[in-house]
């Protein structure tokens, strides 16, 4: 196995070097008379993050794989000048995403959390609720189904979804067997599909504030039931859960979960954090975790209320709607985290010294996930410099002129495509969304579709990339290896995808919710009752 995998690593970087090579040689002669790339605004923009993703998968190796990533959109940026190619790795890449504001919001935000979890752990809180878990919820399938509730009340932000859901419900979940990547699905799935239908959420308020000439709040809850992606999601966990349904890689992850093994491959991240934190305090209780998670909810909420100017005067929605999400999350996490400090405290808990010794190892815990984000927002902003959204959306606008009722699901499939190569579903639906506004007649039903398959299809490539910051935070909260969450996520994901296209295509036509819902949640039922058929036969055969 390991001389395969050699071999098409080798493969991988031969393909590599000659795409770069051809590249070099159809347009070095262009590039020394011009300023601006000439793969910019064209194929070639797409280019790095498709060999970064394609990597990873292969590889199965995320640091490596994003870097080559970062090179060859350098290296295309730099029109193949090696001192500008090191420059723009460096300085416009590394160095400009880290001086991002609301990328360093997002790490501090990160950071903080880390530590509140350190925390938690330190005091038995997580290991007290595990134990009583086992008493409360007796199956497999309420561990499932009380991960999913917990994710759909945690609707204020993606990133909080995932590192609070993970922390909380890690030791119920273990005990019951379920696999590091069923958790991490679970987490991912109900974090941004969540966040995309609930109208107070930190994706309500970016999208809102995207719409030009009309309520831009009042267009995202219109948008709602034709957001066929997120809908069909949450019947597609509470289907897989009741049903006992696990196919593809997902499938080997549990087995091997019931067998005691809850990693499956050799890489597995915190285990040792894992083993220390089986032993609970002996004064800890199950409040423990739970007043610490209830300070962190709602010092978030109130820090994002804040930066939108409740305290100034605005009302509760329109200050959400007008909230800085990683200023809020860094001032209300802070906040909570002093607070904390001061009930294990005043609990008698933990010593002052313990709780200094938890901030380096928060830290500490979070540094992949903080190298790993680093990556993917440096590579996006490669793909970004070559104009990759702008060659996206012309194919958008260009394919305007016809198929106007098949329009919704071609603009679904695009943000598909632009999600999964660049990572983001905020920078998606950022570009696609005043295209998609501007094409269809303003308040149309039609134009309604058109946001909803936006914005559906910016959180399904989302959902599926390996460099998308929330998928990486899932496997961060689920304290799963990130290559392993992605390849047992992708079959599910891309399943619930195809019954949305579908819906979409109907829509389309019918522009009708109360037809074409319950059509689309009908499907999805009727295709997982076929896998589940078709699993039950391989099983029964082998």
């Amino acid at each position: 196995m390991r001389r395969f995998n050699k071999k098409r690593l080798f493969v991988m970087i031969a393909i590599m070097v000659a795409l770069i090579l051809f590249a070099s040689v159809a347009f070095a002669a262009d590039g020394e008379a011009e300023e601006v790339s000439p793969m910019a605004n064209s194929f070639w923009a797409l280019v790095p993050a498709i060999v970064a993703i394609a990597m990873a998968l292969i590889t199965k190796e995320v640091y490596s794989s994003l870097f080559i990533g970062i090179v060859v959109g350098a290296l295309f940026v730099a029109n193949f000048n090696i001192e500008k190619t090191l420059n723009v790795i460096v300085v416009d890449g590394l160095v400009g995403s880290l001086s991002d504001g609301w990328n360093v919001g997002i790490l501090i935000f990160l950071v903080l959390l880390g530590i509140i979890v350190a925390l938690i752990n330190k005091a038995g809180g997580s290991a007290a609720y595990g134990e009583h878990a086992k008493t409360s919820i007796k199956s497999k399938k309420g561990a499932l189904l009380s991960t999913f509730g917990l994710g759909c009340l945690i609707f204020v932000d993606d990133y909080f979804n995932c590192l609070t859901v993970g922390s909380v419900m890690l030791p119920v979940t273990d005990g019951h067997k379920i696999s590091r990547a069923k958790l991490a699905y679970i987490i991912d799935a109900t974090a941004a599909p969540i966040c995309m239908i609930a109208p107070i959420s930190s994706w309500a308020a970016a999208v809102s504030g995207l719409v030009e000439g009309t309520n831009g709040l009042t267009l995202f809850c219109q948008a709602i039931p034709y957001n066929f992606y997120s809908l069909l999601t949450i019947v597609f966990i509470i289907v897989i859960t009741l049903m006992k349904i696990d196919f593809g890689p997902m499938k080997k992850h549990e087995e091997n979960a019931e067998k005691g093994d809850l990693y499956t491959t050799e890489h597995r991240p915190f285990k040792e954090d894992n083993d220390e934190d089986k032993a609970a305090h002996k004064r800890a209780r199950t409040y423990d975790l739970a007043v610490p998670i209830i300070i962190l909810i709602a010092s978030c909420v109130i820090g994002m209320v804040y930066t939108g100017g409740f305290f100034a005067g605005e009302n509760f929605i329109d200050a959400f709607a007008n909230s800085d999400a990683s200023v809020g999350l860094s001032l209300g996490s802070l906040v909570a985290l002093i607070i904390i400090l001061i009930y294990y405290r005043c609990r008698r808990t933990l010593s002052f010294k313990d709780e200094m010794a938890c901030i380096p190892k928060g830290f500490i815990a979070m540094v992949p996930a903080i190298l790993i984000l680093t990556f993917a927002w440096t590579l996006s902003g490669m793909t970004s410099s070559l104009g990759a959204a702008d060659f996206v959306a012309g194919l958008v606008s260009g394919s305007a002129a016809g198929l106007v009722n098949m329009l919704p699901a071609i603009i679904f499939l695009v943000a598909i495509g632009l999600s999964f190569a660049t990572g983001t579903s905020w920078g998606t639906f950022g570009i696609l969304i005043p295209i998609v506004v501007a094409i269809f007649p303003a308040g149309s039903e039609l134009q309604i579709i058109g946001i909803s398959a936006c914005l559906a299809g910016s959180v399904c490539g989302d959902h599926c990339s390996p460099i998308s910051d929330t998928t990486i935070m899932a496997s961060t909260g689920a304290r799963c290896y990130h290559i392993n969450h992605v390849s047992t996520q992708l079959p599910y994901a891309l399943t619930v995808a195809a019954v949305a296209f579908v819906g979409f295509v109907i829509a389309g036509f019918v522009q009708n919710v109360f037809i074409t819902l319950p059509i689309s949640i009908a499907i999805m039922v009727a295709v997982l009752f076929l896998i589940k058929w078709r699993t039950g036969r391989k099983t029964v055969n082998a």
